[in-house]
């Protein structure tokens, strides 16, 4: 196994996935432009069929899940946050779009064999330690039909690694998001300090997330019994050598 982590890191999901202010300071990052451009991405990468039963895990507000059922495709959603649900199936009705949100947790999938296709975006994977974060391939991997293909999107690690600054601030009116970033070469881990002061309101909190080598993940999928097929530097689908921030995995499901 990779790492020596016993236990999952402290994250404080509940401070920093609390819906107004999380959409309120990200949302001017995540315009519609962005969002057709990865779902464009995501219906080639996944050769997309409209009778694909398609599953996105950790589906936040259903910022790409809704845009997906909107070019007709079938989407349940999961997610653990009650708030984010809300959201997601509100804009869904509105849409008129009919997409099942259900409360879950990523390591606790109770599919078996249901889906054509699953996805795991806005760098939602390596939330918890190196067991945890392979259960929840495994628990992917399960929800997948035999030959079915999984999408996930990664921090860049090595790219991360040779740009890394000390601090992140996002300004918005006379509000700001601070982010104090931490790498721990020994245990591979990006530990944030984040502080958002809105309305004159300080609030503090942290979160942590394992981030993968290529190889790493490579090897990762292989245990959980995927095989890497592609992989694309970001949404935009440049080469890696350009040194993309993020990376675009897909793996399809063995056995």
């Amino acid at each position: 196994m990779i790492g020596q982590e016993a236990v999952s890191p402290v994250f404080d999901f509940d401070a920093v996935f609390a819906p107004d202010d999380y959409l309120y300071f990200y949302e001017t990052s995540l315009p519609e432009g962005r969002n057709n451009k990865e779902v464009d991405l995501i219906e080639s990468a996944l050769k997309l069929k409209h009778e694909h039963r398609i599953l996105d895990v950790a589906c936040g507000h259903g910022r790409l899940t809704n845009l997906l059922a909107k070019r007709g495709y079938n989407l349940t959603g999961i997610d653990r946050s009650s708030g984010f649900l809300e959201i997601a199936g509100r804009d869904a009705k509105k849409l008129g779009l009919e997409v099942k949100y259900l409360p879950g947790d990523m390591r606790k999938l109770e599919f078996d064999s249901v889906f054509d296709r699953a996805l795991v975006t806005f760098t939602a994977f390596g939330y918890f330690n190196d067991a945890e974060n392979l259960n929840v391939l495994t628990q992917i991997r399960r929800a997948l039909i035999p030959g079915g293909l999984f999408l996930f999107d990664v921090v860049n690690r090595d790219t991360f690694l040779r740009r890394y600054v000390p601090f992140i601030v996002t300004e918005r009116d006379e509000d700001l998001m601070i982010d104090r970033p931490h790498f721990d070469y020994r245990t591979g881990r990006l530990t944030t300090h984040r502080t958002t002061i809105r309305a004159g309101k300080r609030r503090d909190m942290r979160f942590s997330m394992r981030l993968y080598n290529l190889s790493e993940l490579d090897n990762m999928l292989k245990q959980a019994g995927m095989l890497l097929v592609e992989t694309y530097g970001s949404y935009a689908g440049l080469a890696l050598e350009q040194d993309p921030n993020r990376l675009v995995i897909v793996a399809r499901r063995e056995g």
